[in-house]
């Protein structure tokens, strides 16, 4: 008697391992239901990019515009301190400290590149220079998987198997940031996520998308600035050719209202077409930017 078999609906193969960054994707994010909500945008840039242009012929050290746009949230955050807010016992918590966390690409092992995140603490407190020093400093050393902490974090994930993933990262985040433990003493970074994350989908060739929120983080707010474009704007009643960035923006709207995100973002607006009234001159002959000029 002939064996009958159901006919195939897909014609399909294994996909290959996922990587680190995927792993954890794939344990963290559930069926769609979250409180995600969704803004963006249009900023003149025009200033901005004469702003990073002068600031390189000046200081020699690399300033980039996901560098303007983590700093700008950072002070923003700070003079808003009702966006500055994390999950706890399903109500918002404020932070005391305002901490950018910047996702980087990282060169993988076996040629395939992965995400992690670089992240400065009290970046609010910090001028544009020394801002920019140091989340140059943590680039480098995450790119070059000189962080003990991340890559030792990175091997004991490893070992978790993909259907405990995402238990292992709610944990994770319950003792962390509900029960608010400081895991140092077992070798966990501390507070690895700051209070906003910025991603650059311009470096990517992207002008704009929407970045997902990620649980375990207990991040509510995230900013992807898109890539600068040259289209037509009006300026002084003349249609003219403009340089334009969009920025979306990714938000918990349970801990987050939206009063309170277009504050942030007409304040984050501002200082990128404002750079030099924000954080000072970046000429060869001015002094503010390099001499570490504060957001008022």
């Amino acid at each position: 008697m002939r064996r009958r078999t159901l006919p195939v609906h897909l014609d399909l193969q294994p996909a290959p391992p996922a990587g680190a960054f995927r792993k954890l994707a794939l344990g963290t994010w559930r069926s769609p239901g979250d409180p995600s909500a969704y803004a963006a945008v249009e900023v003149r840039m025009e200033r901005a990019v004469a702003f990073l242009e002068a600031f390189r012929a000046r200081t020699g050290q690399r300033l980039t515009v996901t560098h303007l746009v983590a700093k700008a949230a950072a002070d923003a955050l700070r003079r808003h301190p009702e966006a500055n807010v994390l999950m706890r016992w399903n109500r918002p918590w404020r932070r005391k400290e305002v901490g950018v966390c910047v996702l980087v690409v990282q060169p993988g092992e076996t040629g395939r590149a992965d995400l992690t995140t670089a992240t400065v603490h009290r970046a609010d407190s910090l001028s544009l220079v020394a801002f920019a020093e140091t989340m140059a400093s943590r680039i480098a050393a995450v790119r070059a998987r000189r962080d003990a902490v991340i890559e030792r974090g990175k091997r004991r994930s490893s070992l978790i198997p993909g259907f405990l993933m995402g238990w292992a990262l709610r944990m994770l985040s319950f003792v962390w940031f509900t029960l608010n433990v400081d895991l140092r003493w077992v070798g966990m970074p501390w507070d690895p996520f700051g209070s906003v994350a910025v991603t650059s989908l311009g470096s990517l060739g992207l002008e704009r998308g929407y970045v997902a929120l990620v649980p375990y983080t207990r991040v509510p707010f995230l900013l992807a600035p898109g890539a600068v474009r040259t289209e037509p704007v009006v300026d002084a009643g003349a249609l003219v050719p403009g340089q334009v960035m969009t920025l979306t923006c990714t938000w918990d709207a349970r801990l987050i209202g939206m009063e309170d995100v277009a504050r942030v973002l007409r304040d984050i607006g501002a200082a990128l077409e404002d750079p030099e009234g924000t954080w000072g001159s970046a000429s060869p002959d001015g002094g503010g930017a390099a001499s570490g000029a504060e957001v008022g």
